[in-house]
Formats: structure tokens, sequence, C-alpha cells
């Protein structure tokens, strides 16, 4: 993920508190006036940058998909043909998104059935084409562990980050650094694991 450094537009401020609503309460359980609350705005001033709550949803989601495989791509545009540093980066990229943007997990857990259907067509194209970046490099670091099971061991590792939402109680994270740090070690032993016990066969 990229880290942003500029102030976030008027935009990017409301979809930031839809996202955190939607994950506290349900996308039916919060109503316009509420995210304009959030940003201080009326609730029919929302009308000026988005149609409703299904297009905030649509974006939050469709956003956070392309996002993940943009920065995929540009981690392994920007790594000099070194497999292990690769896959480390897309570790890093992926933890960043699970610290950092945990409401979209939780929103794509429970609400993503909610999009039109060619949006969620969209979310699980760029989600499947995320997800063979990372086979074909886990592949590279494991040569020996074939592509089904390879498949199985990215999703494995994204169900075991993705887990933070559900570690949100007070003092249940460590702290960001040593949180990342853990997160990161499990990732890399999930996938030698696989290697070790799957290599020969596909799950």
């Amino acid at each position: 993920m990229v880290t942003r450094t500029d102030a976030p537009t008027r935009r990017e401020q409301i979809l930031k508190e839809a996202a955190r609503l939607f994950a506290e309460r349900g996308f039916h359980g919060v109503g316009v006036d509420e995210i304009g609350a959030a940003v201080g705005i009326s609730g029919p001033g929302l009308y000026r940058h988005f149609a409703g709550k299904d297009a905030m949803l649509a974006e939050l989601l469709v956003g956070i998909s392309g996002q993940l495989l943009t920065g995929g791509k540009r981690r392994v545009a920007e790594t000099d043909g070194d497999p292990e540093a690769l896959l480390d980066s897309l570790i890093e990229g992926h933890i960043d998104f699970a610290l950092d943007d945990r409401p979209l997990i939780t929103l794509h857990d429970r609400e993503l059935d909610r999009l039109r259907e060619s949006d969620r067509k969209l979310v699980r194209q760029l989600q499947r084409q995320y997800v063979e970046l990372w086979v074909e490099v886990v592949r590279q670091v494991y040569p020996d562990l074939v592509e089904p099971a390879a498949r199985a061991a990215v999703h494995a590792v994204f169900g075991l980050l993705n887990s933070t939402p559900h570690l949100s109680r007070p003092g249940a994270l460590p702290g960001r650094a040593a949180t990342a740090e853990l997160l990161h070690r499990l990732a890399r032993g999930a996938f030698a694991a696989a290697a070790g016990s799957g290599a020969e066969k596909p799950f």
C-alpha cells in the first residue's frame, strides 16, 4: 500500500468514515446523515460526492481490491529479481492493509453480497489476479511446491493476516510494530510449512 503524505480529500474522508460506521453497525444500520455528520457536512451534501450508500460500499470494496493488486504489481516492479525479497515485500504490504484498513476486511466479510453483480464480479476478478501474483512468487521461493498447494497456502496466509479485526479488544494487539513482525513471521512460517508438507502433492 502506498503511504499518503498529503491531506485526504473530502471524498476520501467520507469513504473512511463510511467504512468505519458500516463495519461497526452494519450497512443497513447506518444512515446517510450519520456519515455526513462524521465528516462535518449534511447528509444531503454527501450526494454531491456519491449517489448513495450503495455507491460508497462499491467504491470501498472495489477500490481496496484494486489497490492491493496495484500495490502488489508495484512491489514486483520495484524488487530486483530477488524472489525472497519480493515475497517479504508482498507480505509487508498486505500486513499494512490488515493493520491499517481493518474496517474494510470486516466490510468484505459481511457486505460483499450487497454489491451489484457487476461490482461483485469485478472484486472477485481483482482478487484472483492478486492471488495469482502471490502464487507465482511463492513458487519461485519454494519451487517444489505444486501450484494447487501454493494457491491454498496463499489463501490460508491471507486468512491469517486478515484476522486482525478479531483482535480489536484493548490490549489484544502488542503494538503495531510488534504485531507486524509477528504476522510476518507467521506468514513465512506458513509458507515454509506448506512447502515442507505439501510440496509433492496438491491439497
